[in-house]
């Protein structure tokens, strides 16, 4: 049966509801709230990107799940949500960032990639016969302006943030950052932070496995992937500090 608030008002992407609302971008916004728990923060030496990525089942293969996405040398994205959405989002950016480069033979901007996607996922918003995406990006990068860090959501609306966290842990991450996150950090800094707001999220379940790691550095220039054996490491360094927390 019908929720009373919606009265069919959710059937069509194109029609708003009298008191000004798109119910299927706010079901689109639950879809993100489902997901599993990703993360951005920004240092003064790049942007660190984390996502937990447990796996449903022991069965699955911990490698061929992939939430973090390399864009351009510059820019990786972290999505939450419908996981095929956010494929078909990032290949629309892969694409959008190699046109900058053959047009204008400059790497494109982070905040100007960051606006061609929420004017894409805007679009998806106002024509009938279509739907909303239903996944969240936070997209990292760096360029001339320094370290960038914006969130998108199915609206197509765009927020830049010092930290930020998008999917089902996302209440609890913010509290951590707003509790800890301090300007001038360093990149490990920040990937402790960023591994302390996954531990709060997760409460305690973040193992080496069910994390994925992906830092954009500033001096460099370049996105990389942490592998397996620095990702140990740092939630190593993570469980014990925690450990110590718990026994003072």
């Amino acid at each position: 049966m019908q929720p009373l608030q919606s009265a069919g008002y959710d059937r069509a992407i194109t029609v708003f509801s009298p008191d000004g609302r798109l119910f299927q971008v706010e079901y689109a916004r639950e879809a993100v709230k489902r997901g599993t728990t990703s993360l951005g923060v920004k240092s003064k030496d790049g942007i660190v990107l984390v996502v937990d990525k447990r796996p449903t089942s022991k069965l699955v293969e911990p490698k061929s799940i992939e939430k973090i996405f390399q864009i351009d040398e510059h820019i990786g994205a972290a999505t939450s949500g419908l996981v095929a959405d956010a494929r078909a989002i990032i290949e629309k950016a892969r694409l959008e960032a190699q046109i900058n480069r053959i047009t204008y033979n400059e790497p494109i901007r982070v905040e100007s990639l960051a606006k061609k996607i929420c004017d894409m996922k805007q679009m998806y918003t106002q024509h009938g016969g279509v739907r909303p995406f239903g996944t969240a990006l936070i997209i990292g990068g760096v360029n001339g302006k320094g370290c960038r860090l914006f969130e998108t959501d199915p609206s197509g609306a765009l927020i830049e943030y010092k930290a930020t966290a998008i999917g089902a842990g996302r209440p609890a991450a913010m509290e951590e950052f707003e509790k800890k996150y301090q300007e001038g950090m360093d990149l490990n800094q920040a990937i402790e932070l960023a591994l302390d707001a996954v531990y709060e999220a997760t409460e305690g379940k973040t193992t080496p496995e069910s994390v994925e790691i992906a830092i954009i550095d500033s001096e460099e220039g370049r996105y990389r992937r942490l592998n397996d054996d620095e990702i140990r490491d740092h939630v190593e360094e993570l469980l014990i500090r925690k450990e110590k927390e718990e026994e003072e």
